[in-house]
């Protein structure tokens, strides 16, 4: 039991990082303003891999801190909140679909991470109205509304290769996430 907790600690710990330098560093600009990366592909993989607590843990931690490291600490609650959201919808969407056929879990994967991105744009919407008032959160969607795009496509991609090199298989084992 202990080198199971060892273990989910150790992959939430690698998944936190994972999902702040992809998150942090790798950017791309955005002509409707704001950036695209790929924090929310991981997100998404974390919360298929770790489960509700472990996923929403690195998630949340992860995203927040490149918040932090990229100059936007007012948003890093609001983010490790939205993103803690977004890894548990993922788990519960897919659970169903472990260990069936191929096209239902990249079916419930496609559906998993569309639903996360939803999450996470409406919760930044709700977090801005507060910053920003209607009009300014409204402003945002968009470029919410792209980065949401590109975390699904990006996220179902690494899923599938990820699923066909039965590495979910082991980190199910290994860290029990498929209770």
């Amino acid at each position: 039991m202990k080198n199971k907790n060892l273990i989910k600690l150790v992959f939430t710990g690698l998944m936190a990082a994972l999902v702040c330098v992809s998150t942090a560093v790798l950017v791309i600009p955005l002509p409707t303003g704001g950036f695209a990366n790929l924090g929310d592909c991981f997100v998404i993989i974390a919360g298929y891999m770790l489960g509700p607590v472990y996923g929403a843990l690195a998630t949340g931690i992860g995203a927040g801190l490149s918040d932090l490291f990229l100059g936007y600490g007012i948003y890093a609650p609001a983010t490790f909140v939205i993103k803690a959201i977004m890894a548990i919808v993922v788990f519960f969407i897919t659970k169903a679909a472990r260990k069936k056929s191929f096209a239902l879990q990249i079916t419930l994967a496609v559906v998993a991470a569309a639903a996360a991105e939803i999450v996470m744009i409406g919760g930044y919407f709700v977090f801005e109205v507060f910053l920003y008032g209607a009009a300014g959160a409204l402003a945002d969607v968009l470029g919410n509304a792209v980065q949401g795009v590109f975390g699904c496509v990006t996220s179902v991609i690494v899923y599938t290769v990820l699923d066909r090199t039965k590495l979910f298989n082991q980190a199910d084992k290994l860290t029990g996430a498929s209770y």
